[in-house]
């Protein structure tokens, strides 16, 4: 069973003036695409054909793995965002991410650390250790938590399709847009 390009859970625009609908068109309609495109095609013969995307990427090695990794990343960081997002989170996400880093400006600074240091392209994730404690988590390239033990719960996107087309080299001025479109609500339904 082929992979699919998942939706936006909101149309293009609506991320506006955070995130333009351009940015979106072409990281979701090309880059993303692309990821699906390539992992279905790299999947025939793999004997992991009929597979779940998150059993692919927990299964597969070499480019197949890199590929399926990209697709999942891409489709999870989508549910990351919201045009109603932003602000600070609540309930037992903020209690956790307040007894692990003193508070959510700390936690928010920390995140934004990691992210600019980054080198070259990758991600940055909130996750949840198998301990139940938050972690900030800096993945290169095509790497997920989804392959280790930690629970993703928030992705942000450094690669440089995720802000070229609008910011050019500015991951900061990027990241500052993050901020306002974070979906809080996604984020603490998926502690366990």
């Amino acid at each position: 069973m082929p992979i699919e390009l998942p939706a936006l859970p909101y149309a293009h625009a609506t991320l506006e003036p955070h995130i333009p609908a351009a940015t979106l068109e072409l990281h979701h309609g090309s880059h993303h695409r692309a990821y699906v495109e390539e992992t279905n095609r790299l999947l025939e013969g793999s004997g992991l054909e009929e597979l779940a995307l998150e059993q692919v990427v927990r299964q597969a090695r070499g480019r197949l793995a890199e590929q399926a990794a990209q697709a999942w990343n891409h489709g999870f960081y989508w549910t990351c965002l919201s045009p109603r997002g932003g602000g600070e989170p609540g309930g037992r996400l903020a209690e956790l991410l307040a007894r692990q880093y003193g508070d959510f400006t700390r936690f928010r600074e920390e995140f934004t650390r990691m992210a600019l240091a980054l080198p070259g392209s990758g991600w940055v994730w909130l996750v949840q250790h198998p301990d139940g404690n938050p972690g900030i988590v800096a993945t290169r390239g095509a790497a997920t938590p989804l392959t280790g033990a930690d629970v993703p719960l928030l992705a942000c996107d450094v690669w440089e399709h995720a802000y070229y087309l609008d910011r050019r080299d500015a991951r900061a001025e990027y990241l500052e847009a993050f901020w306002k479109v974070v979906d809080w609500e996604a984020a603490g339904k998926r502690l366990v």
